[in-house]
């Protein structure tokens, strides 16, 4: 397996400031490997729950190939991953180690034929997506899917399901300016029909606290080694803890209403 340490040049986003660029990088930047809001842990059960073993794999935006090294430990027959952005896929393509591919593509325009994978995994990235986009994105999972397979997601949701319409808003708003990213987190029931509305039926939901930047989740994720190399580059870097306690603070504000959701939705079999 790969030991490549990333250096932060070789990040998405690498020459864009402090100050603009999108919050998942940033932390990126500073030496945050899991960058998914349930942790490791939640992106664990996830996979977990999806059944890899023997089965075709598409994972759509891998990033930092995190994800991507827990997948191919549990033994896929093949695994592809759908990167957009050229830097990303060079670090996911270190990640894997030659022992699958990573092809540029769009989430919502794979490139993949149909009905030639078994599982479909992405992670916090629908959050980000517009309404519409959401939509495109799980019609081209499930157009890839053969009949029975699974489509697994680990993402931002908003709770509980009674929030009204302005308290979404203001979220979300709050959200954006902090973590500069049109983030659009759903409640659980809007990501049930955002993927019923695409054909597919709910086997599994989940949830896991939102708490990205708490110091037990970042320790639990990161180990004490990675904690303390982020720890000390946050107090070198002003711009960057200046951003870092602002994203934590947003996080805190609405922490009841901030969680970390699974969803597990099959393609159904055909008669």
């Amino acid at each position: 397996m790969s030991t490549h340490q990333t250096n932060p040049d070789e990040l998405p986003f690498a020459q864009r400031k402090t100050e603009d660029v999108p919050g998942h990088w940033l932390l990126a930047r500073l030496g945050k490997r899991v960058l998914r809001p349930g942790g490791l842990e939640l992106t664990e059960r996830m996979l977990d729950d999806a059944t890899l073993a023997g089965s075709d794999i598409l994972e759509i935006a891998p990033g930092l190939g995190k994800t991507a090294r827990s997948i191919l430990e549990r033994g896929p027959r093949s695994y592809v991953g759908v990167e957009a952005d050229t830097a990303a896929a060079a670090l996911s393509e270190q990640a894997i180690d030659g022992r699958g591919r990573i092809i540029p593509g769009d989430a919502a325009d794979t490139g993949l034929d149909a009905e030639t994978v078994d599982v479909v995994i992405g992670e916090a990235m629908l959050t980000m997506q517009s309404e519409r986009a959401k939509a495109e994105i799980a019609a081209e999972a499930f157009r890839v899917l053969r009949p029975g397979g699974r489509y697994a997601i680990h993402e931002l949701a908003l709770h509980p399901d009674t929030l009204s319409d302005e308290q979404k808003a203001e979220i979300r708003t709050s959200l954006a300016r902090s973590i500069k990213v049109n983030a659009r987190p759903l409640t659980e029931q809007e990501w049930r029909s955002v993927l019923t509305a695409a054909g597919f039926e709910i086997q599994t939901v989940g949830f896991a606290k939102m708490a990205l930047l708490e110091p037990r989740r970042v320790l639990a994720d990161e180990g004490l080694r990675g904690t303390l190399r982020i720890v000390a580059n946050v107090v070198r870097d002003g711009a960057a803890r200046k951003r870092v306690l602002a994203m934590r603070a947003t996080f805190t504000k609405y922490k009841k209403e901030l969680a970390a959701i699974e969803v597990i939705a099959t393609k159904p079999a055909q008669p």
